[in-house]
């Protein structure tokens, strides 16, 4: 039990977070629960299944060479990750009435990415114990949700302007060059301190998310004139 709560709960304090910092037109929650379901199930499926995949036919992607680590991270773990996610939030959240203003973009990426955080951090804490969930309490959980109200920002955008495909890809990029970054430096941790770099960009998608809030915050439809 302590486990399964040390798993859940930083997750869980990230979407209230975000959830109470939706000032003016909170979204229904069973959509919420609905997303958040979809990044638990749909999104853990989907890249698990192609990362399975490209692990048994190129079983080179295990080798400490830089590059070939570079190209797991951004490519076989983070654009499958993210694209995972994305693919919800886009055909699913965009496109339903109650995604009616900007912010909403940063919610619902948020519930799919924690969907997401959550099952791949139960996998996790389980084999680790409470030592992992500590760490990942303040490392892996918070980048998720960085790459996801990254993500959203842009999404949200999107559903309000002439160049749609162009913000929805724009986010769902972003989110992937910021996943790969944070993956990378921790894939080379053969390399004495490199780590750093993980911890570095996520400081830097920490303050850009609290950017994307604000702005979305204060050019929402539904704030008082």
């Amino acid at each position: 039990m302590p486990l399964l709560l040390l798993s859940i709960a930083p997750a869980l304090l990230i979407i209230f977070y975000i959830y109470y910092s939706d000032k003016y037109d909170k979204e229904p929650r069973h959509l919420l629960v609905i997303c958040f379901l979809l990044g638990a199930i749909g999104s853990i499926l989907i890249s698990t299944g192609t990362n399975a995949v490209v692990s048994e036919y190129y079983p080179e992607l295990k080798l400490k060479v830089w590059w070939i680590q570079f190209c797991k991270a951004f490519f076989v773990v983070a654009l499958v990750e993210e694209f995972s996610k994305y693919i919800f939030v886009r055909y699913f959240a965009q496109r339903h009435r109650e995604f009616d203003e900007p912010y909403d973009g940063i919610m619902y990426a948020i519930m799919v990415s924690m969907g997401f955080a959550v099952t791949e951090n139960l996998a996790y804490v389980f084999q680790g114990g409470i030592e992992t969930a500590i760490y990942r309490a303040f490392t892996a959980v918070p980048a998720h949700a960085t790459f996801g109200i990254i993500m959203g920002y842009y999404m949200g955008k999107a559903k309000f302007s002439r160049n749609r495909v162009k913000y929805n890809l724009l986010g769902l990029g972003l989110a992937t060059i910021f996943h790969g970054t944070y993956d990378f430096f921790l894939f080379i941790n053969y390399i004495p301190g490199i780590s750093i770099g993980a911890f570095m960009s996520l400081a830097v998608g920490i303050l850009l998310s609290q950017k994307a809030i604000r702005i979305h915050q204060q050019n929402s439809h539904f704030k008082p004139k």
